[in-house]
C-alpha cells in the first residue's frame, strides 16, 4: 500500500509548467544553471553520459546540450547504472517523495558517478507565507495551503544519507528579488510555473480582498527603503557520489599512528578518571 502523501497535484504543476513556457521568467534558473556549471567545473572530470531531471527542458536542454533530459515523474525514466552524472533541475521541492526521486538518481549512477541538485529551499517566499497567512486570518478567520511547503537545508542533506549517497554534501544560496507590489510578485511566480499546484488547494479563485490586505500587511512589514516589496528565494544545492571502492574512507578508530598533539607540537594532558 502506498503511503506516500499526495501533497502535489501533478496535473495543476503541469498545467503550470505549461502556462508559463510562452513568458518564463528564467532569472533564478539562470541562478541556478551557473552554479551547477561552477560546481561541474571544480570537479576534475570529464562527464560523458548524462541526464538532467527536470519540469523545464527548454531551460536546462540549451544549458546543457549534451546531456539527456527527462521529466520530474513519480517513476524516473532512468536505467540502472546508466549514468555518471544526474542532475535534478528545479523541481524537488515539487515531489511528492523527494527521496524516492534521489534513490532512483541513486541507482541510475555508474560506481563514482555524481548526483547534483537544486531546488527552493524552506526559506523561499518566507515574507509572503506570512503576509498571506495574516491576511486569510484577518478576512476569512482560518488559513489554507497556498505556498508549497519546502524543505529546511538540514532535512534535505539528510535526505543524500538516506538515498545511499556517499560523501553528502548539502549548502544554499540566498537571493532577494523586489517587487513593485504583490501582484506583480505573484505575475512572476506565474511565469515561473510556480504558481500554487498543491493537492489541497481551494478550487474557487481568492477574494479581491485577500489580495488587498496581504498587500497591506507585507508593505507594512517589510517595505525596503526604495518602496519596494522583498522576496527572498533559497536555492538549495544537494551533492553526493555513487560508492565506489576507489573513493576514500574513514579510518578505523584506533588504527592512527600519530597523535594529534603530537601533529599540533602541544602537551597531551590525559584526563582524571
Amino acid at each position: 500500500m502506498n503511503t506516500i502523501p499526495r501533497i502535489t497535484d501533478r496535473a495543476a504543476l503541469k498545467r503550470n509548467r505549461s502556462r508559463a513556457q510562452a513568458d518564463l521568467a528564467t532569472f533564478l534558473h539562470d541562478e541556478a544553471i551557473a552554479d551547477i556549471q561552477d560546481r561541474l567545473a571544480m570537479v576534475n572530470r570529464d562527464f560523458t553520459k548524462a541526464t538532467i531531471v527536470t519540469g523545464h527542458p527548454g531551460l536546462w536542454g540549451s544549458a546543457f546540450p549534451d546531456a539527456t533530459i527527462i521529466e520530474d515523474l513519480e517513476t524516473l525514466d532512468l536505467e540502472p547504472e546508466s549514468n555518471d552524472l544526474v542532475i535534478h533541475a528545479m523541481s524537488l521541492h515539487w515531489a511528492n517523495d523527494p527521496v524516492g526521486q534521489i534513490i532512483q538518481c541513486r541507482r541510475s549512477l555508474m560506481p563514482d558517478g555524481l548526483f547534483l541538485s537544486v531546488a527552493f529551499g524552506g526559506k523561499t517566499l518566507h515574507e509572503l507565507r506570512d503576509a498571506l497567512s495574516r491576511a486569510e486570518i484577518e478576512t476569512v478567520g482560518g488559513l489554507s495551503p497556498r505556498i508549497a511547503p519546502m524543505a529546511e537545508l538540514r532535512d534535505m542533506g539528510g535526505l543524500l544519507q538516506r538515498a545511499g549517497l556517499a560523501l553528502p554534501v548539502a549548502d544554499f544560496l540566498l537571493l532577494t528579488a523586489e517587487y513593485r507590489d504583490v501582484y506583480h510578485l505573484m505575475r512572476d511566480l506565474r511565469a515561473m510555473g510556480e504558481a500554487n499546484a498543491l493537492m489541497d488547494r481551494h478550487r474557487t479563485p481568492p477574494s479581491k480582498s485577500l489580495f488587498e490586505t496581504t498587500q497591506r500587511i507585507y508593505a507594512g512589514s517589510y517595505l525596503t527603503d526604495a518602496g519596494r516589496l522583498p522576496a527572498t528565494f533559497e536555492l538549495v544545492f544537494l551533492s553526493g557520489w555513487a560508492p565506489a571502492e576507489s573513493q576514500p574512507k574513514p579510518l578505523r578508530p584506533g588504527s592512527a599512528k600519530t597523535s594529534l598533539a603530537d601533529a599540533l607540537g602541544t602537551l597531551e594532558n590525559p584526563l582524571k578518571d
